[in-house]
């Protein structure tokens, strides 16, 4: 038991000494861990405003036996190549963006608010990767409308999200 609060310990101390290295960077590469956050951002939404709309179309084409394969492959490629990469590298960016000193101590309500939308935007994430994985298979479990629904939420969010950031009205 000794071994592992001496490890841990050893891990703690070892943290801080990485962290006390790493916050000057986080401090002189803000201007560019910030457009790396707002471009990875940027492509991430794109995906997230475009694979619900796939959704709609293939549900579209199965209900009227039209071939569907060209909508599971886009939305595939969507996911895999974009939007994982990019909600990746927007929570990388981001979480940099928020260790930099001063940062977590000096917010207020606006940034635990855009923290949880973005969390629920991961989560949404998630729900679109399992629902494509499932529409990919055969199994469409809703309508067009329910998916052009669907749609709307990345949106809605964003448009708060960037009032939260830039007004910061909280």
């Amino acid at each position: 038991m000794e071994y592992l609060t001496n490890f841990y310990n050893w891990l703690l101390l070892a943290s801080l000494d990485a962290a006390q290295s790493v916050l000057p960077l986080l401090i002189d590469y803000y201007n560019w861990l910030l457009a790396g956050h707002l471009i990875a951002v940027i492509f991430w939404m794109a995906g997230m405003y475009w694979l619900p709309r796939l959704f709609a179309y293939h549900a579209e084409a199965a209900a009227t036996g039209a071939p569907v394969e060209i909508f599971a492959r886009a939305a595939h490629s969507l996911l895999r190549i974009i939007m994982n990469p990019s909600m990746i590298a927007a929570w990388i960016f981001g979480l940099a963006l928020i260790l930099r000193p001063g940062v977590w101590q000096h917010a207020t309500a606006w940034l635990d608010i855009k923290l949880g939308l973005v969390v629920f935007l991961s989560a949404f994430h998630g729900y679109l990767a399992a629902e494509r994985k499932k529409i990919a298979a055969g199994t469409i479990r809703h309508s067009p409308k329910f998916y052009r629904t669907i749609n709307e939420i990345p949106p809605v969010l964003t448009i708060i999200i960037v009032i939260l950031v830039v007004v910061r009205p909280l």
